[in-house]
């Protein structure tokens, strides 16, 4: 049976290595680079077998399982939060990163771990606001024309 925390670092990985695809093939690499920084962290702490990944990985997780959540919206013309044209390849890169984020999210519900409540709460801030900074560092004007 696979760890729970190996299983974190994958669906991870994953997602990251799908958003990398999205970069390649949309002209954004950089800016994708900058987006996928923050999921670097509960990958490694997942494949180091650490608590911890479950606390870092389910904030990145949840932000990017509602941007999918948003893109899919969007192009079922059901709702306009996100806009844009997506290419085949990067609608099937979002149901990758949309399934790597279900299963590390269920994943980490289930996993019980022996980190204490503000241990927990401080990772869940810390990576909630790396990513959402890496989100928005990533359309300043430099690292959206590169």
């Amino acid at each position: 049976m696979r760890m729970p925390s190996n299983t974190i670092a994958y669906c991870c990985l994953a997602s990251l290595i799908a958003l990398y695809v999205v970069g390649a093939v949309s002209n954004g690499s950089l800016r994708h680079e900058v987006q996928t920084l923050p999921l670097w962290i509960p990958i490694a702490l997942g494949f180091r077998k650490s608590e911890l990944a479950k606390w870092a990985a389910v904030p990145c997780l949840l932000i990017w399982l509602a941007l999918m959540i948003f893109i899919w919206l969007f192009l079922l013309g059901w709702a306009h939060f996100l806009s844009g044209h997506f290419s085949p390849v990067e609608i099937a890169m979002t149901l990758v990163v949309g399934a790597a984020s279900i299963l590390g999210i269920a994943t980490s519900l289930r996993w019980k771990t022996a980190i204490g409540p503000v241990r927990a709460a401080a990772t869940l801030l810390l990576l909630a606001l790396l990513q959402v900074a890496a989100l928005r560092i990533s359309f300043t004007p430099y690292i959206g024309s590169h």
